[in-house]
Order: C-alpha cells, then sequence, then structure tokens
C-alpha cells in the first residue's frame, strides 16, 4: 500500500468517527446532503478523496465544524502525494517539466528506471516532443508542446552538474519500442550512444537475456534517499514512506546489478540502431 493509498484511508477513518459521534448513519449523512449513498462509504474507506466541499460539508454536517481545518489540512498532505496530470496540464506542460527541473535540481543522486521508454532526462528534442504529445491524449490538449519540449530539454543541464550524480538504466525493450517513427528512434538511439559515453552519467542496458527476479512493471525515479516518484497514466504519485524509499532503492539495486554499461551498453544500443535501420529501409 503506498503513501497516498494509507493517508487516503486515514482522512476517511477521521471522517467516519465524525459521523459516529454524530450518531449518523451513512446513509443518513448522504440523504441529509444529496449525495449518493455510496459517496460516504467510498470515501470513509478510502476508495473515494474527498473534494475540500465534501470535508467542510461533512464536518458542518455531523456539528463539528472546528474539525474542518486540521481535516483540509490532512487532505492537502494527501494531495501532495498525489498529483494529478490534469491538474498539472491546467497549468500547462511546460509547468510540469519545470517542477520536475526544480526537484531533480535539489538532489545530488538521481537514480532512474524505465522499462519501455527513454527517459526524459536522455531524450532528444524529436522524440520528447512525441512522449509530451502523446501523454497529452491523456491529461489535456498539448497547447504549449513547444514550451514544454523547451523545458524538458532545459532539465538535462543537471546531467553536466559536477555535484549531482545520476544513474539511468534501461531495460532493453525500451531502446526496441517503437512509440515514435523510425527517424526519431533513430536519433534517439544515437544520442543513447553518446550519453553511455559520458563520465558525468552512468547508463545502463539491462539485455533481453539477463536474469532478474522482480519484473519490471514501471519506471520510477529515486532521488537521493528521500522521494520516489512514479509516473501513471493519468497521474504522478510521489512516495515518500521509509519502507517504500528502501524497496525501490533495493529494486533499483537488482536492475542495475542486471544491467551492462560502457562500452557493452553501446554495443546493444548500436546493435539495436543497425537493426532499425535494416528494417525501415
Amino acid at each position: 500500500m503506498t503513501s497516498f493509498q494509507r493517508e487516503r484511508q486515514a482522512l476517511g477513518l477521521r471522517l467516519r468517527e465524525l459521523r459516529q459521534d454524530a450518531r449518523l448513519t451513512g446513509k443518513q449523512l448522504a440523504q441529509s446532503q444529496r449525495w449518493q449513498p455510496s459517496k460516504v462509504s467510498r470515501i470513509e474507506t478510502g476508495q473515494q478523496t474527498p473534494s475540500d466541499e465534501d470535508v467542510e460539508t461533512w464536518a458542518r454536517a455531523c456539528g463539528a465544524p472546528e474539525a474542518t481545518a486540521d481535516l483540509i489540512a490532512a487532505l492537502r498532505t494527501l494531495e501532495g502525494h498525489y498529483l494529478e496530470d490534469r491538474r498539472a496540464f491546467r497549468a500547462g506542460k511546460a509547468r510540469l517539466q519545470w517542477t520536475i527541473a526544480e526537484r531533480e535540481s535539489k538532489r545530488s543522486t538521481i537514480r532512474n528506471f524505465q522499462s519501455v521508454i527513454v527517459p526524459g532526462l536522455v531524450q532528444t528534442s524529436e522524440y520528447a516532443r512525441q512522449r509530451l504529445q502523446s501523454g497529452a491524449r491523456y491529461g489535456g490538449p498539448p497547447n504549449d508542446l513547444n514550451d514544454a519540449v523547451a523545458a524538458r530539454m532545459a532539465r538535462q543541464q543537471v546531467l553536466y552538474r559536477p555535484d549531482v550524480k545520476v544513474h539511468i538504466v534501461m531495460a532493453e525493450g525500451s531502446l526496441r519500442y517503437l512509440t515514435c517513427p523510425p527517424e526519431v528512434m533513430e536519433g534517439q538511439l544515437d544520442r543513447l550512444r553518446e550519453v553511455a559515453a559520458m563520465r558525468a552519467v552512468r547508463l545502463g542496458i539491462i539485455p533481453f537475456h539477463a536474469q532478474y527476479d522482480t519484473p519490471p512493471l514501471h519506471g520510477f525515479s529515486v532521488y537521493d534517499e528521500n522521494e520516489v516518484a512514479v509516473e501513471t497514466l493519468t497521474a504522478m504519485l510521489t512516495l515518500t514512506e521509509p519502507s517504500e524509499i528502501s524497496a525501490y532503492l533495493a529494486l533499483f539495486g537488482q536492475y542495475a546489478t542486471a544491467a551492462v554499461y560502457g562500452t557493452e551498453a553501446r554495443a546493444i544500443i548500436t546493435r539495436v540502431l543497425a537493426e532499425l535501420a535494416t528494417s525501415s529501409g
């Protein structure tokens, strides 16, 4: 269970206690506010996140308006662990990229794993445009696409800072999936060969034949040893529980051990590039 889920359940439990102290059933509370009966149950069991208005209305209906401030504060903490892309897109995808850049600039160690795509920190502008345009279909219009691409490219300045260590691990599949036109992927693979030769970045590729216990279910980033960011189709999940961070650090270590680096990594990239050129030619 993630930090977000635990905190949502904890908030639901506090709201249930308020209702029970007021001697109201869930059905009575729902009827008094003209809510669907299932809404009360879903909020109390942590299946639904209440809005500010829901929390304020709930406290008032239970005769405890003084509890509103604390409940809103708990809701703010919960929302801090779950950044919906829809909200970020309202401010623009470029704004989201600058937010990530600020997070990266404050860290001394950045670990990133990707199983199906190339990480943003080493993307070409053409590949980044494809990824950002694709993501916008699920969260909002790409009305600031050019600015978002420029912002993602600006994030890459962190790769050249001597006080920041960047360790990237990619599954071989991320080199092969054609989530963009072949010519764009060719340029991206060329870029990865350059990155694999950089002193400032440790780039590992997990070959298809490598054996490791935990399948690469999704990509994630670990910032220092304080925070993990997991991006889903519609949201960015931030994990801060020590146990969760430890789990992701251990998982990254497993992937890093299975990966090859330097000459071997460049050889894989070169082979994939040659195969792509042959198949698209």
